[in-house]
């Protein structure tokens, strides 16, 4: 049997194509139907590189008597949470209320047919388990429910809707005590494994970014040491480049190994921050932050471009062996007989120490991950590397979520044109800008911005406000890169397109449009990703200062004060809004973000990657010939080549010597 899934534009939902379950995608169709069967709602959400998601497909969803109860008794939908984040939020709020705050993929929610939900969990094993039920008994078990006590299901149900309902963010008129916020960060630090909390222990570039801000001695150590960590750890692909998902251990060493580009395209960034904020003296940490920025993008070349150009969505955490059965991580595993077998005995010995490869193995069935210990020869290291790379690419390979994500695109250009100037990459900038085209082709049209695209086809849904402020911010980076102001153009059109569709009546954002179900996302800490508040702020500082804009910045302002609290009260997980405010910071004490505007017909004159080097976090940079149109007055009597920087109301002289440059960027005025 082939279900209606197998013209979808998401590789998740084709992936049940071929189940005798008789699938719906999401949409006003299949709610339709829910309705006029009278039928309860089974609700399964996922995405393509989710392991566990696997897992249940094959245990129950491939079973033909667990997919013959389900169309005897619902109407069931499947959603790719990364094409409708906004139904995703929604039930997963409804999941951690209703499980005491546990929640995860695949997301298993019963609703009734007008959307309410009435009980949800997440992974169902196929038979009862340590106190788990099986997925056939659970769905026993809502199938009687319905029919012999809907009046307390339905009840049960309208009572969660309102509780979740009546949930408020909470607001405050004042801002937070910033060195308290600092205090209670450090105060999670791992002064062992570097990182914040336990485990599992993810990497959280957004607040890496924040520590990186004002790069004083304390919150520099929390970063650096991190980074660090992160780098030598097994959550890195030592010789593919890249990060896994997270830590399942304190130390970095096991990773859960699916390989998501939003991670890398924000991790990219930070590194090259990190390098940035390094002081030349320290080398060897320069030199493993270099390489680690270096190694996201060689992997991003390698494995993550799609033939439109744009970046696919990631990569399976299962693959392989050599017997054909599937085991999660087994891709990127060695013991020493096999780094023997690919580099012959003395590199293999060499090897096993560097990265730490022992007869006991760090993981199943004496295999580890490979970690960097100590201070290696980074020649000998790139070439053993290269050697490794080469063997495993021999290997059975997991498979790919080729789903186009507008954010993660965003996100992934903005660092690859942060990285490009500041390493004096143009290749870099090229990615990016076919990314960029890519969006502009297939996802923008009619005033609007699709979340999610597949092989140059758009897909259901219209962007989030993570996507409008990722894309915007990717777009105005560009232009300043570039000096091709139709990116600006295009960037303003997104965050006043934002604006409108997302707007909440307390001056901050919705994380999505009003589709009309019984709630309307909205979050002001983070989660891997930066929250769709945060992400329009920073869109709209970067697009008005570049477009000349008050309207924008104030704009920012009123979004900004809304995540005050989440900031005051889990600033662990609100790095975004905690680097903004640090920013804004800095601009009370005489430290307003820059205007950099370098005169020149080279994105990568000396001059302009001086100023990407040094300038504050915050500040906009520009790179156009004398007399380029479209910059307003940004070039206006500024016909020679040189840098002319102005913060606030206050201008500098123009910066001939890129030596200078350092001291209108940075002095307070």
């Amino acid at each position: 049997m082939v279900n209606r899934l197998r013209e979808s534009s998401s590789d998740y939902l084709r992936q049940h194509a071929h189940q005798a379950v008789d699938w719906w995608e999401w949409g006003a169709e299949a709610l339709a139907s829910a309705v006029e069967l009278d039928r309860p709602i089974l609700l399964s959400v996922g995405y393509a590189s989710c392991h566990w998601c696997h897992v249940m497909s094959h245990e129950s969803f491939d079973d033909p008597a667990v997919a013959g109860f389900i169309n005897d008794h619902f109407v069931a939908i499947k959603v790719d949470r990364q094409q409708h984040p906004d139904v995703d939020a929604v039930y997963m709020t409804a999941t951690q209320a209703m499980n005491g705050g546990a929640g995860g993929w695949p997301m298993t929610a019963f609703l009734t047919p007008t959307g309410e939900p009435f009980f949800t969990g997440t992974y169902f094993p196929p038979e009862p388990q340590g106190g788990q039920p099986s997925f056939r008994q659970v769905l026993e078990a809502m199938a009687d429910a319905w029919h012999s006590r809907r009046d307390k299901v339905s009840a049960s149900a309208a009572y969660i809707v309102a509780s979740l309902s009546a949930h408020e963010t909470p607001q405050t008129d004042s801002a937070p005590d910033l060195r308290k916020a600092v205090d209670d960060i450090e105060s999670a630090f791992d002064l062992i494994h570097g990182g914040f909390g336990r485990q599992p222990k993810f990497p959280a570039p957004t607040l890496l970014d924040a520590l990186l801000v004002k790069g004083d001695p304390r919150t520099l150590e929390l970063a650096q040491r991190t980074l660090e960590a992160m780098a030598r750890g097994g959550i890195h692909d030592q010789v593919g480049g890249g990060f896994h998902r997270y830590a399942v251990d304190p130390g970095w060493v096991v990773p859960h190994f699916e390989k998501m580009l939003y991670d890398n395209a924000l991790l990219l960034g930070t590194y090259v921050r990190g390098w940035r904020r390094t002081a030349d003296h320290d080398s060897g940490l320069r030199a493993l932050l270099e390489r680690t920025a270096y190694g996201i993008v060689e992997w991003l070349e390698r494995e993550m471009v799609g033939d439109h150009g744009a970046f696919i969505s990631g990569l399976d955490a299962d693959s392989c062996d050599i017997r054909g059965a599937v085991h999660e991580g087994i891709f990127y595993l060695w013991n020493p007989e096999l780094l023997d077998d690919a580099l012959g005995p003395e590199l293999g010995e060499w090897a096993a120490e560097t990265f730490h490869v022992t007869r006991g193995g760090t993981f199943e069935d004496g295999l580890s991950t490979l970690q960097l210990r100590g201070r290696p020869d980074f020649a000998k290291l790139d070439e053993v590397s290269r050697v490794l790379l080469e063997e495993r690419a021999t290997r059975f390979r997991p498979g790919a979520d080729n789903l186009v994500v507008a954010a993660w695109n965003g996100w992934m250009i903005s660092s690859l044109v942060t990285g490009a100037l500041i390493f004096n990459e143009k290749g870099w900038l090229e990615l990016a800008l076919r990314a960029a085209e890519h969006l502009v082709a297939v996802h923008l049209g009619d005033g609007d911005l699709r979340r999610s695209s597949r092989d140059g086809v758009a897909g259901p849904g219209t962007g989030i406000a993570e996507d409008f402020g990722a894309v915007a911010e990717a777009f105005a980076l560009l232009a300043g890169a570039t000096g091709d102001a139709g990116w600006l153009r295009r960037a303003e059109a997104l965050v006043d397109r934002g604006v409108e569709l997302f707007a909440h009546p307390d001056g901050g954002f919705y994380d999505a449009a009003d589709t009309g179900l019984f709630d309307r996302p909205r979050s002001l800490t983070d989660n891997v990703t930066p929250s769709g508040t945060s992400a329009m702020v920073a869109a709209l500082r970067l697009v008005g200062l570049l477009a000349e804009r008050p309207d924008l910045i104030e704009r920012a302002d009123a979004a900004a004060r809304t995540t005050w609290s989440a900031v005051a009260e889990t600033p662990r997980f609100a790095g975004a809004a905690l680097a903004d405010l640090l920013i804004s910071d800095e601009a009370r004490r005489g430290l307003k973000p820059a205007v950099a505007v370098v005169v020149s017909d080279d994105p990568f004159d000396e001059l302009a990657r001086a100023a990407w080097r040094l300038a504050p976090a915050g500040s906009a940079i520009l790179t156009a010939p004398a007399g380029a149109e479209g910059w307003g007055t940004h070039l206006e009597h500024r016909d020679r080549h040189a840098v002319y920087v102005c913060r606030g109301t206050v201008c500098f002289d123009p910066v001939t010597d890129y030596n200078e440059l350092k001291t209108p960027l940075w002095t307070r005025a």
